[in-house]
């Protein structure tokens, strides 16, 4: 499905190389920082491209570009937006690699897998100039798990183990193998003692699908984004174990990617897109623009469902399904709190993540494919041009719930330090 800004009412070169370092070797991010304005990504100038089509998913978590398209942020900057609404991540990647799309909202851990081979086999090289939210998902599971397994999934663990010797393992549905529910779902799964590729089945299932794959009693659970979560519970089909914030507060989640190829050589047209998400995202955190948002969401062209199910999980006081709730939900954020920022430690983080569960079998160069990556220097550039002080990188290192704390300077250490790891210290 594809809606056009233009026709409806109210609607609206060289760079930095990356520093390389020897594999496994402690890592000093502030070296991907940019040193100096050069070349034309820097250049002022009108978009080289205005016709721009963003590919979108039916999340919560897409609401910056359905607003920057609706209320013609997108329009004031020079570009003349359309977006087009894919069903699976597989499907929107496949309309970024083909050109299809231009821009696209995306998991966090797709570009990043894209860059060491782990995307697809016509796979080209993807840029995160902007993170688009943090926060916004949940672990749901079955009514049936209901009054055994809460919050922990040490609860869960002896029911895994015991569904594992019988020969029919618990069933958790995640959206894909790279991203982020699949990593959120592992995390979880594994600091209760439950191997994720031993001790249980992982499938991908879109996200529209998830609500329906558990009314057949395919799954145990699964993990997405909002509002999917919500309606499982509105179904009372699932319950929220946890929410994905209670993992990791203010989580990376979602991005803006691009082509790599297609930025360097649109350099102006990625900065109008970014000018127009950046005023976009801080219309999104007000809370005098709640209701709005909600209907917009709502509507069938976007996520297409009850505004109810969109709007309680946005933030505040949550019902998890199962007589639990969980108060002060930061829910989604799009600008707050430095969000937007494309910090290089996240990329390296994911890496980690791969390399924990062998995705990757050789160590990466971590500096190198995270200064590829992520692309701060669109980002500075175009909010320089609103006359706006930008975000800075964020070094510090990150403790999630299980207490394990995330070094950015050392991710393979970090990757074999967890008591469940399919890698091994020498």
């Amino acid at each position: 499905m594809q809606i056009n800004g233009s026709g409806r009412a109210g609607l609206g070169g060289r760079r930095l190389s990356p520093p390389s370092s020897p594999p496994g070797a402690s890592l000093d991010l502030s070296s991907l920082l940019p040193s100096a304005w050069l070349g034309g990504v820097y250049a002022s100038g009108a978009p080289e491209l205005r016709k721009l089509t963003f590919g979108i998913l039916p999340l919560t978590d897409c609401a910056p570009i359905v607003v920057a398209h609706e209320r013609c942020l997108f329009a004031k900057h020079g570009i003349e937006s359309a977006i087009s609404k894919f069903t699976s991540w597989t499907s929107c990647r496949d309309a970024l690699m083909t050109g299809e799309a231009q821009a696209a909202h995306m998991l966090f851990g797709m570009p990043v897998a894209a860059a060491v081979g782990r995307l697809g086999t016509e796979q080209k090289p993807l840029i995160i100039p902007w993170i688009l939210s943090r926060n916004g998902q949940a672990i749901t599971l079955s009514m049936k798990h209901s009054g055994t397994i809460g919050a922990t999934p040490k609860e869960l663990r002896p029911r895994a183990i015991e569904c594992r010797d019988k020969g029919r393992p618990l069933v958790f549905g995640m959206t894909l193998g790279p991203g982020t529910h699949a990593m959120w779902l592992r995390y979880w799964l594994a600091a209760g003692g439950i191997d994720p590729d031993r001790d249980v089945a992982l499938i991908t299932i879109p996200p529209p699908q998830m609500v329906a794959n558990m009314r057949s009693q395919r799954m145990d659970g699964f993990c997405v984004g909002e509002p999917w979560n919500a309606r499982a519970v509105a179904v009372e089909l699932g319950y929220t174990a946890i929410l994905s914030e209670q993992i990791w507060p203010d989580h990376p989640e979602k991005v803006l990617a691009f082509a790599e190829e297609f930025a360097e050589t649109n350099p102006n047209s990625v900065k109008a897109a970014l000018r127009a998400i950046y005023e976009a995202s801080l219309w999104c955190d007000d809370p005098a623009n709640r209701a709005e948002l909600v209907t917009l969401l709502s509507d069938s062209a976007y996520v297409g469902v009850a505004p109810q199910l969109v709007a309680e999980r946005l933030g505040g006081t949550v019902d998890c399904g199962n007589g639990r709730t969980v108060a002060e939900l930061r829910g989604p954020t799009f600008a707050a709190r430095n969000a937007n920022y494309p910090q290089a430690k996240y990329a390296v983080w994911w890496l980690a993540q791969f390399r924990r569960w062998r995705m990757l079998t050789e160590i990466p160069e971590y500096l190198g494919v995270a200064g590829r990556v992520m692309r701060p220097d669109f980002y500075d550039a175009a909010l320089k041009e609103l006359g706006v002080t930008p975000g800075g990188a964020d070094f510090a290192p990150d403790t999630l719930f299980d207490g394990n704390t995330f070094e950015p300077s050392e991710p393979e250490e970090y990757a074999a330090s967890f008591q469940i790891t399919a890698l091994r210290k020498n």
